[in-house]
């Protein structure tokens, strides 16, 4: 993963560029979650992953899927991307970009999953603490994720706070270990 994040950063960065140069913050977004989405799905996966497949090829499937939703810009990116073996870094691109596009708007994007859905009574509470601890206003993302037993799993950023009760078993492995 921090991998990954690494490689997305000066992408996520200079789109972010472009975006306040353009002023179309609301148009990458778009773009960039489209194309995360499209990269995320089972059969692009497969078809990416296939060393078989050239770089023309992957690049006329995704913009024959694309259609016109993206623009000179998003295209090029995109080439840009498949020349350097680097399309699978576009949902964290788009994580980043978010990020980015939240601090430029005074606000911060949270991801939030719970081991089960949260009742908007309790969003609302959770998101007036995290507006106190941060300082700015929150756009919260919920998922649910059953893996964490119970509890929460808070993202913001590169900030990670895990009050699940996988993460409490996690840490007292680590202890244990010791």
């Amino acid at each position: 993963m921090a991998e990954i994040a690494t490689l997305a950063r000066p992408y996520a960065e200079a789109v972010f560029d472009l975006a306040v140069e353009a002023n179309n913050f609301d148009e990458w977004s778009t773009n960039l979650n489209f194309l995360a989405m499209l990269i995320e799905d089972s059969t692009m996966a497969t078809v990416i992953a296939n060393p078989k497949v050239e770089k023309e090829t992957l690049t006329r499937i995704l913009f024959d899927i694309c259609d016109e939703q993206l623009n000179e810009q998003g295209q090029n990116l995109v080439k840009m991307l498949i020349g350097y073996h680097r399309l699978l870094a576009i949902p964290e691109i788009a994580r980043q970009f978010e990020q980015l596009k939240a601090q430029q708007q005074g606000y911060l994007k949270v991801d939030i999953a719970s081991a089960y859905p949260v009742e908007a009574s309790q969003q609302q509470e959770i998101e007036e603490i995290l507006k106190k601890r941060f300082g700015k206003g929150v756009d919260i993302q919920m998922e649910v994720d059953k893996s964490l037993l119970g509890g929460w799993l808070i993202r913001t950023g590169d900030e990670v706070i895990d009050v699940s009760i996988r993460g409490r078993f996690e840490q007292l492995a680590t202890e244990l270990r010791r």
